[in-house]
C-alpha cells in the first residue's frame, strides 16, 4: 500500500495547474448515458474516482476512447448498451456511482443500481434520489442491495428535496432532461458543478433554466444529441493548495483555477492573513510566519465547503491563537483530528464542534488516511511539520487528487511516494 514521506519546513514557489474537478467529471462521465451520440469530455483529471467510472461506464456497454497521449480528453459512445446494472463491486468504493440511476433509467426505463459505497463520513443516503424519481412516475424497489426501477417514460413534475443534496439534484437534473413535460426542481443544490453539469446536458440538447440557483426548471425533450464539454477546475484541489501555500508559506500562482468558485474559503485565508492576488483564469498566494486563526461553519453552496473544512483545521492548528470549527454537513467528518493530535495538535471536539488551540510548531509522525479530504490535511500538516511525517493509506488521496506529490514536489515540497 503506497504512502507518503514528508520532510517538513519547505517554502514553497512556483505554479500549480490546477485539474479538471472531480465532483463536475463524475456527473458529465455518467451524462453520457443519454445520447446514442459520442460525448467527448476535456480536462478531464487523472484520479482513481474517474478510473472506477469509466470502469463502471464500460461495464455497462459503453465504448470509451481514451488517447494515452492526451489522457485528459476521453470520448464516450453509448449507443449500444449490453447492460442496465451497476454492480456492488464496482458501485461499493465510489458513491458517485449512483448517478448512472437517472440517465439509464430516464433513456432505457429501467435501471438496477447497488446502493453505493465510498469515503466513511456519515450517513449520506439516497432517498432524496428515490422520492424525486418516485415524483417523476418510477416504480422503485429495493432488492438485496440494489435500486431497481423501472418507468416506461419518466414524466416532469415539481420536486421539492428535503435537504440540499449536490448529487441528488444531478441525478434528477439528468433524469429530467428526457422525460414528459416540465420538471421544476426546488431546493436544488447551487455548488458550481451543477451548472457546469447542466452546461454539458443544454449542449447536448436539453433545455434548462435556473441552473445555479435553488430552483431549476427542466423542460424534457425526446432525445440529446453529442457533444464536446470542457470540465471546470477543482475549487477544491485549488483550495487545498491555497491551504498548503499559506500554512507552509512562500509564493505560488495556481493555473486555470476559478477563484469565483472558492469566494468564502479565499476570503477566510486572507482573514487569516495570507495575500491573495486573483485573475480570470489564476490565483496568487503568499503567505510569510505564522497565521491568524480563523474560525467558521460549514454549510451548503455559496457558504463554507465542508470539503474545505479538514484543510483549513490544519491550517489552525498552527495559528497563533484559538479557532473554533462547526461541521454541519456529514456527522462523522472530523476523523482527521485524532491524527493531526498525533503530530502535535491541540484540538478538543465537542458533538459537532471543534476548538483548535494553534501551536508554534507540529512534530513529524506517521499518520494514517481516514477519507479524502483528512489525507489533504494530513499533507498540509506534514508540509509544515518538523522532522518526517508519513501518511499512510493515501490511497484516499488518489480519489481526489491529481498527482498532488508531484505538483507540491514541482514547487519545492521535499514529498516522495512511498510503498
Amino acid at each position: 500500500m503506497d504512502k507518503l514521506l514528508i520532510r517538513g519546513g519547505r517554502r514553497l514557489e512556483g505554479r500549480v495547474t490546477i485539474s479538471g474537478a472531480k465532483n463536475a467529471a463524475l456527473p458529465e462521465l455518467c451524462a453520457a448515458l443519454l445520447s446514442a451520440e459520442p460525448v467527448t469530455l476535456r480536462n478531464l483529471p487523472r484520479l482513481h474516482d474517474v478510473r472506477t467510472a469509466l470502469k463502471l461506464l464500460g461495464s455497462l456497454g459503453v465504448a470509451i476512447d481514451r488517447d494515452p497521449a492526451h489522457a485528459e480528453v476521453v470520448t464516450l459512445n453509448a449507443a449500444q448498451l449490453t447492460s442496465r446494472e451497476a454492480s456492488y463491486e464496482l458501485v461499493k468504493t465510489m458513491r458517485a456511482s449512483i448517478l448512472v440511476l437517472g440517465p439509464l433509467l430516464a433513456r432505457f426505463g429501467e435501471a438496477r443500481v447497488s446502493l453505493p459505497g465510498g469515503c466513511a463520513i456519515g450517513s449520506r443516503p439516497v432517498d432524496q434520489h428515490i422520492k424525486g424519481l418516485q415524483a417523476m412516475g418510477a416504480e422503485i424497489t429495493v432488492e438485496h442491495g440494489y435500486i431497481v426501477a423501472k418507468a416506461a417514460r419518466l414524466k416532469g413534475a415539481r420536486i421539492t428535496t428535503d435537504m440540499v443534496t449536490v448529487t441528488g439534484t444531478e441525478n434528477l437534473l439528468m433524469a429530467a432532461t428526457l422525460a414528459d413535460g416540465e420538471t421544476i426542481l426546488e431546493n436544488a443544490a447551487q455548488e458550481p458543478e451543477i451548472p457546469d453539469l447542466a452546461e454539458l446536458l443544454i449542449a447536448m440538447g436539453a433545455k434548462i433554466e435556473g441552473h445555479g440557483t435553488s430552483r431549476i426548471r427542466i423542460e424534457g425533450v425526446e432525445r440529446l444529441h453529442g457533444a464536446t464539454h470542457t470540465v471546470i477546475p477543482d475549487r477544491i484541489e485549488t483550495g487545498t493548495f491555497l491551504c498548503a501555500v499559506a500554512a507552509a508559506g512562500g509564493d505560488v500562482r495556481l493555473e486555470r483555477a476559478h477563484a469565483g468558485h472558492l469566494e468564502t474559503a479565499i476570503e477566510k485565508l486572507r482573514e487569516a492573513g495570507a495575500q491573495i492576488e486573483v485573475g480570470n483564469d489564476w490565483i496568487r498566494v503568499r503567505s510569510a510566519g505564522r497565521l491568524k486563526p480563523v474560525s467558521f461553519r460549514t454549510s451548503e453552496y455559496p457558504a463554507f465547503p465542508t470539503d474545505m473544512q479538514a484543510q483549513f483545521m490544519a491550517l489552525n492548528c498552527i495559528a497563533e491563537g484559538t479557532s473554533v470549527v462547526t461541521e454541519t454537513i456529514f456527522e462523522n467528518r472530523f476523523m482527521h483530528v485524532n491524527e493531526l493530535v498525533r503530530l502535535g495538535a491541540k484540538i478538543e471536539v465537542d458533538g459537532h464542534t471543534a476548538v483548535v488551540q494553534g501551536v508554534s510548531q507540529l512534530s513529524g509522525a506517521t499518520v494514517m488516511a481516514t477519507d479524502l479530504r483528512a489525507s489533504a490535511s494530513l499533507v498540509i500538516a506534514g508540509l509544515v511539520a518538523e522532522g518526517e511525517t508519513i501518511v499512510d493509506r493515501i490511497y484516499h488521496l488518489d480519489r481526489g487528487y491529481d498527482q498532488m506529490e508531484a505538483k507540491l514536489r514541482a514547487i519545492g515540497a521535499d514529498i516522495e511516494r512511498t510503498s
